[in-house]
């Protein structure tokens, strides 16, 4: 058998067993329209999350947040954190919180005083990314992250560890509910604008990343593997 006969020969097979993890179609009846979460949305987030391989920290308040993530920065032995630019995580008091166990924070600020070659080695020796969200929608525990200065996708695409700080109030039934918010100008924490009956342009960010579970891959041999191209470990503090 010839190399390309062979290499066709491994690719028939793989096919052939990946067919087992296939979707199957099926119509979408006549009727069904919008469904969204039911019920308490934190509650239902929190589900979510911890069903495809994160974990959720529902507390009661922002004191509470601060406690729990300071057991993930000993779980991932944090010695610095990329952070966001946000007002969730200032009204957190995050800096505070990162010193108080010698972390030490790089936000957007602090990286870019940096030569390049030095802020390319910081970012890559962070154990930690912690982050706030645009949306979190409660159907499927996934996250709406838009890019903005301040708000790199650095930080939850690079460290080992991810941890976003959400209030109920980012919490959204579906999917459609965050892109027609975003659409309006509603997102992190703005004032509301009149909803356009199309999205404007000044209203999208350049760049939204949705975020479902940790890392995962299933490109070599269908062998399911976390933290290959991402954060193998995923954690969400949900603020009551």
């Amino acid at each position: 058998m010839s190399n390309r006969e062979a290499f066709l020969a491994r690719v028939r097979h793989a096919a052939e067993l990946g067919r087992a993890y296939r979707v199957p179609l099926v119509p979408v009846p006549e009727g069904v329209g919008y469904i969204g979460a039911t019920g308490d949305l934190v509650e239902q987030f929190a589900l979510e999350v911890n069903a495809v391989g994160g974990q959720a920290y529902v507390v009661p308040d922002l004191k509470a947040a601060g406690e729990q993530l300071h057991l993930l920065l000993a779980e991932a032995g944090a010695r610095s954190a990329v952070v966001w630019k946000h007002d969730l995580l200032d009204r957190l008091h995050l800096s505070e919180l990162l010193a108080a166990p010698g972390v030490t924070a790089l936000d957007n600020d602090a990286l870019a005083a940096l030569p390049e070659d030095e802020r390319r080695r910081k970012l890559l020796d962070c154990e930690i990314g912690i982050t706030s969200c645009d949306f979190a929608i409660a159907e499927t525990g996934t996250l709406m992250m838009c890019s903005r200065p301040g708000q790199e996708r650095v930080a939850s695409l690079l460290p080992p560890m991810h941890v976003a700080i959400v209030e109920r109030q980012q919490i959204v039934p579906d999917l459609i509910d965050a892109i027609k918010m975003l659409a309006a100008g509603r997102h992190n924490h703005l004032p509301p604008s009149p909803e356009p009956s199309a999205p404007s342009p000044a209203s999208l960010p350049s760049n939204v990343t949705f975020i479902t579970g940790p890392s995962k891959t299933g490109d070599i041999e269908l062998q399911l593997t976390t933290g290959v191209h991402g954060p193998g470990k995923w954690r969400v503090i949900v603020v009551q």
